[in-house]
């Protein structure tokens, strides 16, 4: 018999919150439980997302353990900062339901970054809910290299009732280098990051440079010299895939359309690496992911092409001249960098097939 399984998500009115249910609704093994909001609780969700015609009638109830409790799963889509408080009340509770948060509160291991990045005391760790990443081999007794082959994120996943699901900027960077770190071809003490980044990734509160007349026709960069919360989450994956030092400048930048990140990276390449011994690198890397693809030679991301859907498209090249790998890496920030990685590692949590209920084909025009 198949499983069915209830969700309940916290901040549905929100962007993100409104993407999970975008895909909660087609899932065939999910039944949307309670959604629930702060300022926005007893209102329709069709005021806050009138494209989610099958959910358009539900009422936003306040977000509180009893409205959460009582569901196998629970989305947290809260404010960074917001999440922690309401994770420790399910935890007191007993709830005993798998909590994933598409916040920030949990995704960091090092206090001492949360605490410099987000200037309040750090929730703890959960398990990351990035199905791909790659865990380097692991130190069996804390002082000597051990032989086994480390869990893979899978397995940790498979295993977890707490995800902590990636930034989003986070997601393009790591997935569109990792493969040339474990390679051993790029050297992670230079790294240069400029993304071009849809204003949803900006979240949905009313400020006037959000507004139209600000943002059409212009390109404005935001957390400029190392400032943005995401680059201690980025070296904390690139460590975790057999990274040594990491020095990353990263600049993100606003651009006019709603969604999609566009993520170009340079690092220093290897001596005698060619584009096409690159290339291959991150094929054999990702030949086997259902979500990550190469694109052929001839052929270079854009975000349209993968608007709406989980996917993420990398291209790479070797600048010879400049001693450089370049890598771009396009991601709809909303689907696979936030609720679409949810999503999937909701499935591997739950024992349901990792791809269920998700789309590697875009919207276009």
């Amino acid at each position: 018999m198949r499983m069915t399984v209830t969700v309940a998500v916290a901040g549905a009115s929100g962007y993100a919150g409104g993407e999970m249910l975008r895909l909660l609704a087609a899932h065939p093994q999910v039944s949307v439980g309670a959604l629930t909001a702060n300022a926005s609780a007893g209102t329709r969700l069709g005021q806050h997302h009138p494209h989610l015609r099958g959910l358009a009638d539900r009422e936003l109830v306040a977000t509180d353990v009893d409205a959460l409790s009582g569901h196998d799963v629970v989305v947290l889509a809260l404010p960074h900062g917001a999440s922690g408080a309401v994770a420790a009340q399910l935890e007191q509770s007993g709830a005993g339901a798998l909590v994933i948060d598409l916040g920030a509160d949990h995704r960091l291991v090092d206090p001492d970054d949360w605490c410099a990045y987000y200037g309040t005391e750090h929730a703890g760790t959960w398990t990351y809910g990035m199905p791909e990443l790659v865990r380097a081999a692991e130190p069996g007794d804390g002082s000597e290299p051990s032989d086994r082959a480390p869990a893979t994120q899978r397995e940790l996943l498979a295993a977890a009732d707490r995800i902590a699901v990636p930034g989003c900027n986070a997601t393009a960077v790591t997935l569109g280098l990792q493969p040339g770190v474990t390679a051993g071809i790029v050297d992670t003490g230079d790294l240069v990051a400029v993304l071009a980044v849809g204003y949803s990734g900006a979240g949905k509160a009313p400020m006037p440079h959000l507004q139209a007349a600000e943002a059409l026709g212009s390109a404005a960069p935001y957390a400029v010299g190392g400032t943005h919360r995401h680059v201690p989450e980025i070296a904390q994956n690139l460590r975790t895939a057999g990274a040594g030092q990491v020095r990353l400048s990263f600049t993100p930048v606003l651009v006019p359309m709603s969604r999609g990140i566009l993520a170009t990276v340079t690092a220093p390449v290897a001596p005698g690496v060619s584009t096409a011994q690159a290339r291959e690198v991150f094929r054999a890397a990702y030949a086997d992911e259902p979500f990550i693809e190469v694109l052929p030679d001839d052929q270079w991301p854009t975000t349209a092409m993968v608007t709406g859907a989980n996917t993420t498209l990398i291209q790479v090249a070797v600048d010879a001249k400049a001693g450089r790998l370049v890598t771009v890496t396009a991601i709809d920030n909303l689907v696979k960098g936030t609720a679409g990685a949810a999503l999937q590692s909701m499935n591997l949590a739950l024992g349901i097939p990792e791809t269920i209920g998700l789309l590697s084909e875009g919207v276009a025009p």
